[in-house]
């Protein structure tokens, strides 16, 4: 005790020092908890006990609450548009890749980090082992969707064929089966012959009774062949956005005063678009409020929650760990700060997301809080954060990592060492290409179970449960990006120097050309704003020094 670790850093010394605002965070946090989530499932059972309500009374109960997601919804195209290619394009290309190769390499390691403590949690724990499916009601239906299809569709939908349509649309493949052409005359006479042959061997049976005619009925074995239909279906192709925009900010980065007027243009866009979220926060404790006590309403069987009681403690057990031991700690080790104090920071937007299920809906939140409360450079926030929300979903792969091993111990099916490797590569990809999107992980759940043989079919034995454990893996997701936001300024403080006013480059003005010292003296103005545009002279050497203002 009381030796120092990890450099300079003691930590009975940081627990003395900074005891009271770790105490002053949980009692923040768990006040928070009893006053945004307490009251909607307080609300949720008085409904329940004095009110006899029809499905479509539980629908138009919860319309508050889906006037909530749908204003959250509506605030994800602009502010990921704008919050990208602002932050890509304030970025020199070589910073972009070294920036997004390190968030690269935080969101695979925490995902397989996530996979394999979800494993070991499973043996150990066993959940599956005292139960059988039959024991379990099945609920829902099971998602159509095949593995190789479905990673098809992830890499078209990186390459939207049409920009305006990725706004609604994503692209998803449907199997259709072929039907071979029938001929009605062969088809007759095969049943022709079929009738000769049935009462040839009848005959012969009367005619030998005690001689046993042995015959071998060779049937022609029918190959399926299925084409592929494309199709669409309706919700936001987050990750053909996200690509779309990153390509779109590094260009623009590098045409340097002519691609000045789209980035104050996009620049404004996020301004305008982080002050309709602060109007959207006034609203959200009462839609909060509406959306917990909808579905405290429609829980019809309570049941569920005793049979898979033990499946639930371990993604919870583990999701707990992942989140309060493992992310805090790989923070601390880079940071070298308390990972508490910014998990306080980011409060606001873990609550949020265990309200509304959806990391991609929780953006908003998660940008005002990263970058004003626990004040991550913005150039970081705008590149890490989005792109975070659609492929790292630490929760997501460790909730599947678990249900599939449940599911195998359901089944008495024994599971050797290549089938859990198998699932742990299978569901860090799965969850990868696992949109941000409530519930998405039941669709990647089939293609983990698909690698390894087990049925599909038994996904619907944790639909009943699943709309609970979502809210709390999406909060482990957004906890996640945040870490890595962090981390990845830490690890790129060097380069973000140099983009400082101390270094040489105008923040307020990226675009605008660097001179040395001698020549600064020597260059003059040669474009000024002249109602909003440019009034441009044709010279080689051009500086601005003003921004637009509006």
């Amino acid at each position: 005790m009381g030796k120092k670790f990890f450099g300079k850093c003691d930590y009975k010394a940081i627990m003395k020092k900074n005891w009271l605002l770790l105490c002053t965070i949980a009692a923040v946090i768990i006040v928070s908890l009893m006053m945004s989530y307490f009251p909607g499932i307080l609300l949720g059972f008085l409904v329940r006990e004095y009110a006899v309500l029809t499905a479509l009374d539980k629908y138009y109960f919860g319309f508050p609450g889906d006037i909530l997601m749908r204003m959250l919804k509506m605030i994800i195209l602009p502010l990921i548009i704008s919050s990208i290619i602002t932050g890509v394009a304030t970025l020199d290309s070589s910073v972009s890749k070294k920036i997004g190769t390190r968030a690269i390499i935080y969101y695979f390691s925490t995902t397989i980090t996530a996979v394999i403590l979800g494993i070991v949690l499973v043996m150990t724990i066993k959940p599956g082992v005292s139960q059988r499916a039959e024991d379990i009601g099945r609920r829902g239906s099971l998602p159509e969707v095949t593995t190789i299809d479905a990673m098809f569709d992830l890499i078209r939908n990186a390459f939207p064929e049409n920009l305006v349509q990725a706004g609604f649309q994503q692209f998803k493949s449907r199997r259709v089966e072929i039907k071979p052409a029938t001929n009605a005359n062969s088809n007759a006479s095969t049943d022709g012959a079929a009738v000769n042959e049935n009462n040839f061997l009848a005959a012969q049976w009367h005619r030998n009774s005690s001689q046993a005619i042995v015959m071998k009925c060779e049937s022609k074995t029918k190959v399926k062949d299925y084409k592929v239909v494309g199709t669409y279906s309706d919700g936001l192709n987050v990750l053909g956005i996200i690509v779309f925009c990153l390509v779109f900010g590094i260009v623009i980065g590098q045409m340097g005063e002519k691609g000045r007027i789209l980035f104050d243009f996009f620049e404004a866009l996020n301004e305008a678009t982080m002050k309709i979220v602060q109007i959207i926060m006034c609203y959200m404790p009462i839609g909060i409020l509406f959306i917990i006590a909808t579905k405290v309403v429609q829980v019809d069987d309570w049941e569920i929650f005793r049979r898979l009681g033990l499946y639930m403690a371990t993604v919870l057990i583990g999701l707990a760990i992942h989140s309060i031991i493992i992310l805090p700690s790989i923070y601390f080790i880079v940071v070298r700060k308390n990972p508490f104090v910014f998990i306080g920071g980011m409060a606001e937007a873990l609550l949020t997301s265990v309200m509304i299920s959806s990391s991609s809906a929780t953006l908003p939140v998660t940008f005002r809080c990263a970058e004003e409360k626990n004040k991550v450079d913005k150039r970081i926030t705008r590149f890490v954060l989005p792109v975070g929300a659609t492929i790292n979903m630490d929760g997501t792969a460790l909730y599947e990592a678990v249900a599939a091993i449940f599911i195998a111990q359901l089944n008495d099916y024994p599971l050797n060492v290549g089938q859990i490797v198998t699932i742990s590569v299978t569901a860090t990809a799965a969850s990868i290409g696992a949109a941000g999107v409530p519930q998405a992980g039941m669709v990647t759940m089939v293609i983990v179970l698909t690698a390894v043989g087990l049925p599909a079919n038994d996904v619907t034995l944790i639909i009943a449960v699943d709309w609970l454990l979502d809210r709390f893996r999406t909060m482990v997701n957004v906890l996640g990006d945040s870490f890595g936001a962090g981390i990845v300024e830490k690890l790129s403080r060097k380069e973000l120097h140099q983009g400082d006013p101390q270094g040489g480059i105008n923040i307020v003005n990226p675009f605008a050309v660097e001179t040395s010292s001698s020549n600064k003296s020597e260059t003059r103005m040669k474009e000024a704003y002249l109602n909003g545009a440019f009034d441009a002279d044709k010279t080689d050497f051009v500086v601005v020094t003003e921004t637009s203002q509006f």
